[in-house]
C-alpha cells in the first residue's frame, strides 16, 4: 500500500510517516544508547519526510542518509543523535550549525536552543531550507550563504557549533568563534573516513574528545 493513500493523524500528518518516525526513535536512537530525552523528543516531533526530496520521502526514516542535491545528504538519524546528545545542548544555547543541507537538523537545533544560525555554501539548498523553515514557524534560526570553515563571526561567539561537513583539520576560525565552556562536533579525517571529534573550549584552550568514526561530505573552504 502506497504512503500516500494511508490514513492521516490528528495533527494532520499521515499516520504512517508518524509511525514509522516513533519506530525510528525506540530502534534506531534509544536502542542504540542516545539517552538524552529531549534530544529524543526532539527527533519525535521533527517530521523528517518534509526535508527529503519527493522521491525519498518513503526513505525518510530507515537508517541511512538521503540525497538532496548538490552533493549533500541528510545525515542518518543515528549520527545526527549522537552529535546533538554529545554537545549537551541547553534551552540557553546559541548555537551555529556548519552545513545547513535540507534544514533538517537546522530545525532539531531550533527546537532545543535558543538561537541558530546556519551557514550553508550552496545558495539553492540555503533557499529552499530557509523557505521550509519558515513555512514550518520556525522563527529562532538565521540561514546565511557562506564558506562554512569560516563560521560567521558576527554571531559569535557560540556555546555550541555542529559541524555536518568533514574537515581535514579542525578550522581555526570555528574554534575562536566557541565560547569558553562551549562545545562544537565535528567530523574530522580524510574523504573516505572521519571520526567524530567532541571540542570543549576550556579557559581559553580546546580540549578534544573522540567519539565514533563516520563519513560526511567534505566541508569545502575558500
Amino acid at each position: 500500500m502506497q504512503v500516500s493513500k494511508l490514513r492521516m493523524n490528528s495533527s494532520g500528518e499521515n499516520a504512517a510517516f508518524s509511525n514509522l518516525r516513533l519506530r525510528m526513535v525506540d530502534s534506531q536512537l534509544r536502542a542504540r544508547g542516545i539517552g538524552d530525552e529531549r534530544v529524543l523528543d526532539a527527533m519525535l516531533r521533527v517530521q523528517r519526510h518534509e526535508f527529503a526530496p519527493e522521491r525519498y520521502r518513503d526513505q525518510a526514516y530507515e537508517d541511512h542518509p538521503l540525497p538532496i542535491g548538490e552533493g549533500q545528504t541528510i545525515s542518518q538519524p543515528y549520527i545526527v543523535a549522537r552529535m546533538l546528545e554529545a554537545v549537551a545542548l541547553s534551552p540557553s544555547d546559541r548555537v551555529l550549525e556548519v552545513g545547513t543541507g535540507s534544514g533538517y537538523v537546522t530545525a532539531l537545533l531550533a527546537e532545543l536552543t535558543a538561537k541558530v544560525f546556519s551557514v550553508e555554501r550552496h545558495a539553492a539548498l540555503a533557499d529552499a531550507a530557509r523557505e521550509l523553515l519558515v513555512r514550518l514557524g520556525y522563527a529562532n534560526v538565521r540561514v546565511l550563504v557562506g564558506d562554512g570553515s569560516r563560521g560567521f563571526a558576527e554571531g559569535a561567539p557560540y556555546d555550541v557549533i555542529v559541524v555536518s561537513a568533514a574537515a581535514a583539520e579542525v578550522p581555526r576560525a570555528l574554534l575562536q568563534q566557541l565560547a569558553d565552556g562551549g562545545r562544537m562536533i565535528i567530523p574530522v579525517g580524510p574523504a573516505d573516513s572521519q571520526q567524530l571529534q567532541l571540542i570543549r573550549m576550556e579557559n581559553g584552550q580546546p580540549r578534544t574528545v573522540l567519539h565514533e568514526l563516520c563519513r560526511f561530505v567534505p566541508l569545502v573552504s575558500g
